[in-house]
């Protein structure tokens, strides 16, 4: 029987860059999800979905960009992550369940004309979400993502992650940020990065979401994923895509994006010199895109 458990508040004090006031919803069955919520109420909404197995922080450097660009921005933690509940058993965390917590959230508050940035399980997710509610949102910019359906060959840099997320010993979440980005990150970032898990029974979402991926034809995820492309496929709003030049896992996915989806064309797509963490190498020059973009 998996029980939910919530890393101490303290744990969170005098994080560098990362003076976001909390806000937090019920979701699911009375589990506590956090989000970061800045800007006038009245402003056009940006929600900006993280991925694995980062959290809120990972959008501090934009956060500020974008609303002196007039927005208000949004981002969540996905349960199991950052300030939010986190689940003990990895058998409690589904592809399905998180599609219905986020969607969840997305109805208390109420969110509507959404100018939505995804990056990583933020694009999973994400994405999935458009296809379900496609009324809620009014542009797109996927990063360094994709909306696999089991039907290609997997990476071998995926193949890699998805054994050392399963079988490795230690299980440094921080040093796996550090490993996905193409800057050096300061002693004091890294460290914010492992705020969220005090002991390795907090990290059951971080070490499965990788295996929750959709990799063979007949996973049911993958077959869900591929319904949700028909959606995408007659998605004419705006859409666009800035990838990282150096991320080896989901290099050449926004030819896919630009391939399938009517909305991306025309659009200004950018590839930046940038690893899996956009946000952390590039994130004020990635947001002021999305300024320009939205």
């Amino acid at each position: 029987m998996s029980k939910t458990i919530r890393t101490p508040e303290d744990r969170f004090a005098n994080l560098p860059g990362y003076d976001f006031s909390p806000n937090y919803v019920e979701v699911g069955n009375g589990l506590r999800m956090h989000y970061v919520d800045e800007g006038a109420k009245d402003a056009p909404t940006v929600l900006l979905l993280h991925g694995e197995p980062s959290w809120s922080y990972l959008y501090r450097k934009m956060i500020p960009v974008l609303l002196k660009g007039g927005f208000r921005v949004l981002a969540p933690d996905f349960i199991g992550f950052g300030k939010s509940d986190k689940l003990t058993e990895k058998a409690a965390y589904s592809y399905q369940k998180y599609i219905d917590w986020t969607a969840d959230f997305l109805r208390q508050l109420d969110l509507k004309n959404i100018h939505l940035f995804c990056q990583d399980w933020g694009g999973l997710i994400g994405l999935r979400l458009v296809a379900a509610m496609p009324d809620r949102f009014a542009k797109i910019v996927a990063s360094n993502t994709m909306l696999p359906t089991g039907q290609h060959k997997v990476p071998d840099a995926f193949k890699s992650w998805l054994e050392f997320s399963k079988n490795s010993p230690a299980f440094d979440v921080g040093r796996v940020i550090q490993m996905g980005t193409a800057t050096e990150l300061p002693d004091d970032v890294v460290a914010a990065y492992n705020a969220p898990f005090p002991s390795d029974e907090y990290k059951a979402a971080a070490r499965i979401f990788p295996s929750l991926v959709p990799i063979t034809e007949d996973d049911p995820e993958g077959i869900n994923n591929r319904e949700a492309w028909k959606i995408l496929a007659q998605w004419d709003k705006p859409f666009l895509t800035i990838f990282g030049e150096l991320d080896m896992i989901t290099k050449g996915g926004e030819r896919v994006f630009q391939k399938l989806v009517p909305g991306t064309k025309g659009q200004a797509h950018t590839t930046l010199q940038a690893g899996h963490f956009i946000q952390e190498d590039v994130g004020e020059e990635l947001a002021s895109l999305l300024v320009e973009f939205f």
